[in-house]
């Protein structure tokens, strides 16, 4: 089982976290072959190499040239091949040609790790640095940053190993499919309610959380547990994907494309079977787990079938922060969701709340949500404002993390986003109603 390292600005040093945190990302490379390094797979996915690289590049970049008078840069044409999209640090090297570097070599990015490590480790240790809480800000930030990374290694690893012919094992053999508990609907009174997150926190948060503020909900409902694939697999079968009135118009031109396949991405039908690519292998459709792998455009056109909608991100807030982060987390080892399970706590004495499953963990929940500035939201100063600020156009929120979501990394106010037509990320379905 992989053991993933906590970060905290509390409890163990900041040096500590940051070597757990920086090791982490090579367990989780510890079981490829030198070519499965270099793979880019799709535009929207990166090789692994590139992941370890630019993860050392942000440190690099925001820590060591600004808070170390002689740092040696480890190679001046690294900030311009492992920038992602900080212009304001410089041209980034063209995403789609990621996969088209050979050199440096898997060796040197492994080197370049050390070199940047050591340096940071030095900085931390020194007594007479002047600015020590921007300093320890930023290393936090950069360990989330990197905690990202390591989900997106994994993630751009099963399109990568999903689209083999020989559907490579990457992870534990998955657990036996058990049966799940029963769908229903558990309703809460809206009400104004407040939801975000403070920088006054004692935790983590990043830019786009800030700042708390009201919204009024209407009573609504959300369903106790995710959608599973016996779920999704009816509305397959009922010719959803055929019915142009479930689909958003976007949605439909993206089906009709061929942008969008007629079933989840690594669903497979063989001789009138279904079968599933997990990071365990190919596998026969197992009903009882959740569905992933489905983009903003499927989630919507499932809840149109079934007669609900989405949950909105402010809705699904304010029922997380009732929960702890428990779940389904990267932690588990199994990288792929599980049925849901009953709460041990009894159910028919326990608060309503403990009747909702699921919140962590499994799989990014798709919410109605556009991803838009709080009222009140001011990015990061300089360059780091790039960070998720300049993002906030055309795509959609998800909440929840996911099987290979670190369980310290999450939280209920934390806010993903992709564009509506991504499903290579695990991310999948929790229906909600109005009252």
């Amino acid at each position: 089982m992989l053991e993933l390292a906590r970060v905290s600005n509390r409890g163990s040093s900041i040096s500590q976290a940051y070597s757990r945190v920086r090791g982490v990302s090579e367990t989780l490379c510890s079981t490829l072959e030198k070519e499965d390094f270099g793979v880019q797979p799709s535009l929207c996915a990166s090789p692994p190499k590139w992941h370890l690289a630019h993860t050392s590049w942000f440190f690099e970049t925001f820590l060591l040239k600004p808070y170390v008078s002689n740092y040696q840069i480890f190679h001046p044409q690294f900030e311009y091949l492992f920038n992602s999209y900080y212009n304001g640090v410089g041209n980034p090297y063209p995403r789609a040609d990621r996969g088209l570097l050979s050199r440096p070599t898997v060796d040197e990015v492994f080197t370049y790790r050390r070199h940047v490590d050591e340096a940071l480790l030095n900085l931390l240790a020194a007594e007479d640095h002047q600015q020590p809480d921007a300093i320890a800000e930023r290393v936090l930030l950069g360990l989330h940053h990197e905690q990202q990374h390591q989900e997106l290694i994994v993630t751009d690893l099963k399109y990568n190993f999903g689209f083999n012919p020989l559907s490579p094992s990457y992870a534990n053999p998955l657990p036996v499919d058990t049966e799940t508990v029963a769908l229903k609907f558990c309703s809460f009174e809206g009400g104004l309610i407040e939801t975000g997150a403070s920088t006054e926190s004692d935790r983590f948060v990043f830019d786009n959380e800030t700042p708390i503020h009201s919204v009024y909900l209407h009573p609504f409902r959300l369903s106790n547990r995710l959608t599973t694939n016996e779920d999704y697999l009816e509305f397959v079968e009922d010719g959803g994907y055929a019915d142009s009135r479930l689909w958003l118009s976007d949605g439909w031109s993206a089906l009709c494309s061929g942008q969008l396949s007629p079933a989840p991405l690594y669903w497979q039908q063989q001789d009138g079977d279904w079968f599933e690519y997990t990071l365990s292998g190919l596998e026969p459709l197992r009903k009882h787990t959740p569905v992933t792998h489905v983009s903003f455009f499927e989630a919507d056109a499932f809840a149109r079938w079934a007669g609900r909608r989405l949950p909105s991100e402010a809705e699904w807030e304010h029922v997380a922060k009732l929960h702890e982060v428990d779940g389904n987390l990267a932690e588990s080892g199994w990288f792929h969701p599980r049925s849901a399970q009953p709460d041990p706590v009894d159910l028919a004495s326990a608060a309503q709340s403990r009747e909702m499953l699921q919140m962590f963990g499994d799989v990014w929940e798709w919410t109605q949500s556009s991803y838009q500035p709080y009222p009140g939201f001011r990015a990061l100063e300089g360059t780091l404002g790039e960070y998720n600020g300049k993002f906030m156009s055309s795509q959609m929120v998800l909440r929840g993390g996911s099987c290979v979501t670190p369980s310290d990394h999450i939280r209920a106010s934390y806010r993903n986003f992709f564009y509506p037509s991504d499903c290579w990320q695990f991310s999948g379905i929790r229906l909600a109603s109005d009252i």
